[in-house]
């Protein structure tokens, strides 16, 4: 554990006079600004917070360097089958429940005159009077996990923290947490617990590494609480908030209790994956994000289980070229956006909301689970984990639109799961509409919505190279399919039966 001096020194530094982040290295790609979040360190910055953690690196193989972790990091062997994961962001944000999950961060700004209408100016009522109405009362891990399990879920990966600093779990390295306020409770450790009951993976996400410059205020609402020693600037809430002290000994002490948290959340949750935010991308964070990976591998050798950090764009690949990564699942955040648009080769995953915010904002619209399959769908045919989103409310339940899509989704691949679970890739991933993956000697085409009478599939033609077909068969029907082929397609008869509202599965047996 970190010195608690350190972390609340009171030492005010302006936003103005804060370093530009260290670019180097760091390749941008389209509109988003993937570097943008992350801490203004420096190397002297990075090295005085390694010096600052004195937690030795358990006895294994992994050391914090990019050779070691190459040389013995392997994907889990689970990961690639389980194909389907619940995401969720609930927490302080969840209270207001307006905007979007960045609540704290606009609250200062753009939101300043809603949040003040509504619970008054940030000198009487800041960010933080939002912890103890956060009390997550009718929260049943139990009542969770088991929805999970029955939408199909294989894996569960709460944000444990996001960006404003309020830890989801009984901490030891900082006070700011769900144990010691609000739920006065271990919402992680219960929802491990209870996950895990289910024979479900569980992860933690950790997005607290954006803490640092997150809040980010007008000078004029800067001043207004400098001058009144409120809020942003009360001395109790400094370790906080991390804006009355942005100085250099004050960012090596946040980064080094940032791997304090990491490291408390490994030893506690012996998670299944650990999942960064865009944050942690940055080069000059190199020599943190090595021992944090080491510390993790390390003791997942001693538990002997297979695990994974996971994180975007170039965060573990130290050449920036996202194909090459080195310790790390790579996740893409979006469905289409930012998701592969064809099939991508190695391990990878999507991030993706199940609705119009990633936490829970009063009104917002929920994607039904034709949407949502077809997301899951496009994903898996690309050779992609689809990890789903939800936002629950600030009480602990999950408001019934979104279970509503997960038990539909859960009914679907009850019967079709065999399509997903465990496939890989064909050569190509759709023809049309249709999505395509493999198992064994099995090709699945998959179409989405009511069908017509038939498939055609160009894909499928009779020609040079092309597989001998031995059956057709429609899940969860009994029976062969009749079909037609020639050197301009494959046309497979549809009977009654193929009626599922949300897609139908034609398994084609290929001849050895």
């Amino acid at each position: 554990m970190i010195s608690r001096s350190l972390v609340l020194l009171a030492l005010a530094t302006p936003l103005a006079a804060l370093p530009k982040p260290d670019r180097a290295g760091v390749v941008e790609t389209g509109p988003y600004d993937y570097g943008v979040m992350g801490p203004p360190a420096t190397p002297a910055i990075v090295a005085e917070a390694n010096k600052l953690l004195a937690t030795p690196l358990p006895p294994g193989p992994f050391k914090p360097e990019w050779e070691s972790i190459r040389a013995n990091y392997r994907v889990p062997s689970w990961f690639d089958d389980a194909k389907f994961g619940i995401f969720m962001h609930w927490g302080l944000y969840s209270v207001p429940a307006h905007h979007n999950e960045w609540y704290e961060k606009h609250l200062y700004a753009a939101n300043l005159k809603w949040h003040t209408d509504k619970f008054g100016p940030p000198e009487k009522f800041g960010y933080k009077d939002f912890i103890p109405l956060f009390t997550a009362e009718k929260f049943s891990a139990t009542e969770w996990a088991d929805l999970f399990y029955r939408s199909g879920a294989k894996v569960v990966l709460p944000c444990a923290q996001h960006h404003d600093n309020f830890a989801l779990w009984d901490s030891k390295v900082t006070t700011f947490n769900s144990k010691a306020m609000g739920p006065k409770r271990d919402l992680i450790g219960e929802l491990a617990a209870a996950s895990r009951a289910k024979g479900l993976k569980f992860g933690v996400s950790n997005h607290g590494i954006e803490n640092f410059t997150f809040i980010d205020p007008p000078k004029a609402v800067l001043e207004r609480l400098r001058e009144a020693k409120a809020d942003l600037f009360d001395p109790k809430w400094k370790g906080f908030y991390h804006v009355a002290d942005r100085s250099d000994q004050a960012q090596a002490a946040f980064l080094a209790d940032w791997m304090a948290r990491n490291f408390e959340l490994i030893d506690k949750y012996q998670p299944d994956l650990l999942w960064f935010d865009n944050g942690v991308n940055l080069r000059h964070l190199d020599p943190l994000k090595l021992r944090v990976a080491a510390y993790y591998y390390n003791r997942a050798t001693s538990w002997k289980k297979e695990v994974s950090v996971s994180t975007k764009f170039v965060a573990y690949a130290p050449s920036n070229k996202d194909t090459e990564q080195i310790g790390s699942i790579i996740d893409f955040e979006k469905v289409g956006s930012r998701s592969p648009a064809g099939i991508r080769p190695g391990s990878w995953m999507v991030d993706d909301p199940i609705g119009t915010s990633w936490g829970y904002v009063e009104g917002m619209r929920v994607f039904g689970p034709e949407a949502i399959l077809g997301k899951l769908l496009d994903t898996v045919s690309k050779g992609g984990f689809y990890l789903l989103n939800l936002a629950p409310k600030a009480d602990g339940t999950i408001p019934k639109e979104q279970q509503d899509t997960l038990l539909a989704l859960g009914k679907w691949l009850g019967t079709h799961g065999e399509a997903i679970y465990g496939t890989r890739p064909w050569t190509q991933h759709a023809d049309g509409k249709v999505r395509f993956t493999t198992k064994g000697g099995s090709l699945y085409a998959i179409l989405p919505g009511k069908p017509g009478k038939a498939i055609t599939l160009t894909s499928l033609a009779e020609k040079d190279g092309a597989p001998a077909i031995s059956k057709i068969e429609l899940l969860g029907d009994k029976g062969s399919l009749k079909f037609k082929r020639d050197n301009k397609a494959l046309e497979i008869e549809l009977p009654a039966t193929a009626n599922d509202p949300l897609a139908q599965v034609v398994k084609i047996t290929l001849a050895k």
